[in-house]
């Protein structure tokens, strides 16, 4: 079965049957070459989707390690606050200080008060109160949040 308009130009010698097979190759070469262009186009549509969901993916990693490594450096300083921290003489003299615009104390022994001004000792947060601390662990804990050291007089 021919195209019926092609049978009639070939019929009435308008065309000879070389042109119309050429016709004929051409017009099916270019319906393939239409179907590779909207397999290539819906191709570079699910390339960009998917580079966009690695995208997504990557910052998602990127959060969820931050988070990760916030949490980690956090029960760290706890660590080492409750390792190295010191015995305060609730007796003792009271030692004041500044933090977030608000004047505070703790009390401490004489010999305390007199290390944390010289920098050998420090004042750090632990929950809700606060610790004292050796110079060696104030600097361990500084290198993960400097937040958290509120009194370190450094030499």
């Amino acid at each position: 079965m021919g195209n019926p308009f092609q049978d009639q130009l070939l019929k009435a010698g308008l065309v000879s049957k070389k042109q119309a097979s050429k016709v004929k190759r051409e017009k099916h070469l270019n319906r393939k070459q239409k179907k590779k262009d909207d397999s290539s186009v819906i191709s570079a549509k699910v390339l960009k989707e998917q580079e966009a969901q690695a995208r997504r993916n990557r910052e998602l990693n990127k959060k969820r390690s931050a988070e990760k490594q916030l949490h980690e450096n956090r029960a760290q300083i706890k660590q080492i606050i409750e390792k190295s921290r010191l015995e305060r003489d609730d007796r003792g003299e009271a030692y004041h200080f500044v933090e977030e615009n608000r004047i505070n104390r703790i009390f401490v022994d004489g010999e305390m008060a007199e290390q944390l001004s010289c920098g050998k000792l420090a004042i750090v947060k632990a929950g809700d109160g606060y610790e004292v601390v050796p110079e060696k662990a104030a600097r361990q804990i500084a290198s993960r949040d400097r937040e958290t050291v509120v009194v370190f007089h450094v030499k």
